[in-house]
C-alpha cells in the first residue's frame, strides 16, 4: 500500500514543517510520496521544500504553478500522483502520530470492494477537539452525511486513486475555488464512504485560509456556487431536513443574484422545493441584492 498526501500551499512555508514532520514519523513502516504544489509563493517555499528533499526521508515531488488556487493545484497534483490511496491536506494541517496505521488497517478492510470511494476519519482541531460530530453510520454518502444525517464540521478523506482519479473539482468561469462537495455529490451517485471514529488529521485555521473568510470567497466565485446549490435541488432530497433544504434554497438564490443567473424553477426536483422557493425568492433577492452591494 502507498499514500499520496497532496498539498496544495501558497506563501505557507512557516507551516509546512509541522506537515512534514508528521508524515516522516510513519513513513518507515508505510510507503508514501509527498506532492506539493506551489501556488506562485512569494516566500521561501521552494527553498524550505528543498531542504526536506536533501534529507531524503520520504519521496517529495515538488510542483509550481501561475496562481490559479487550491482547486486547480489538487486537480493537477491528482494527476501526478502514483500511490494507491490520496489524501489531501492543507499546509496549516497535519497528522496523527497515527494516523497512517489507522489508514493502513482501514485499507485492508475494504481494498477489495469495488462500491467504496473514500475512507472518511475525523478531523480535530490543534486543542484536540473535535471539528465535527461522530460518525452516526459506518456506510453512508457525503451527501447524505451532511443533508440528512445532522453533521457540519470536518472530515479527512481518504480516497481509493483508482477512481479519484475519474473525478476532478469543476471550476466556473476561470474561478479559483468550489467547495469539494460538489465533486462527492456526484461520486455518491455511484460509489459510497466508510466512516471511522477516529481522528487523523489536525488543523488550525488561518487568518489568511478560505474558511476564515467565507464571504470573500464566495463573492469571488460564485459561479461554481451558483452550479453547486442548483444541482443539489435537481437531486431526489428525500430524507434531507427543512432547516437544510432552508440553506440550499437560500444560497441558491443569493448566487442567482451574484451571477445575474435566473432560479431554473423548472429543473428543481421536488415540488415542496419548488415552493419554498417561491414563498422565499423575493426577500431573499431583496437580502442578496443588499448582500452584493456590501
Amino acid at each position: 500500500m502507498k499514500i499520496s498526501v497532496l498539498t496544495p500551499t501558497y506563501n505557507r512555508a512557516t507551516l509546512l514543517e509541522n506537515l512534514y514532520k508528521s508524515i516522516i514519523k510513519q513513513s518507515k513502516k508505510i510507503e508514501v510520496e509527498w506532492l506539493i504544489m506551489d501556488d506562485e509563493s512569494k516566500d521561501n517555499t521552494k527553498e524550505q521544500i528543498e531542504k526536506f528533499k536533501k534529507d531524503n526521508k520520504i519521496e517529495i515531488k515538488y510542483f509550481y504553478q501561475k496562481n490559479s488556487g487550491k482547486m486547480k493545484a489538487i486537480n493537477n497534483l491528482v494527476l501526478e500522483s502514483t500511490g494507491d490511496l490520496i489524501v489531501e491536506c492543507d499546509s496549516d494541517d497535519y497528522f496523527t502520530e497515527d494516523a497512517f496505521v489507522n489508514i493502513e488497517k482501514a485499507f485492508e478492510e475494504n481494498k477489495n470492494r469495488k462500491d467504496i470511494y473514500a475512507m472518511c476519519f475525523l478531523k480535530y482541531d490543534t486543542n484536540g477537539n473535535n471539528m465535527g460530530n461522530d460518525f452516526k453510520n459506518k456506510e453512508t454518502t457525503m451527501f447524505n452525511l451532511y443533508f440528512s444525517e445532522g453533521e457540519d464540521g470536518e472530515k479527512a478523506l481518504v480516497y481509493f486513486s483508482n477512481i479519484r482519479k475519474n473525478y476532478s473539482y469543476e471550476l466556473e468561469q476561470n474561478e479559483k475555488f468550489v467547495t469539494e462537495a460538489r465533486m462527492h455529490h456526484k461520486m455518491d451517485l455511484k460509489y459510497k464512504i466508510v466512516c471511522y471514529n477516529t481522528p487523523i488529521m489536525f488543523c488550525e485555521y488561518k487568518k489568511d485560509g478560505y474558511t476564515k473568510n467565507i464571504k470573500k470567497v464566495f463573492k469571488e466565485n460564485p459561479y461554481g456556487y451558483y452550479e453547486y446549490f442548483k444541482e443539489i435541488l435537481q437531486r431526489n432530497m428525500n430524507g434531507v431536513t427543512l432547516r437544510k433544504r432552508l440553506y440550499v434554497i437560500k444560497h441558491y438564490i443569493l448566487f442567482s443574484v451574484l451571477t445575474n443567473k435566473k432560479i431554473q424553477i423548472k429543473e428543481v426536483r421536488e415540488v415542496f422545493n419548488k415552493m419554498l422557493i417561491l414563498c422565499l425568492y423575493i426577500p431573499g433577492k431583496i437580502k442578496s441584492n443588499n448582500y452584493k452591494k456590501s
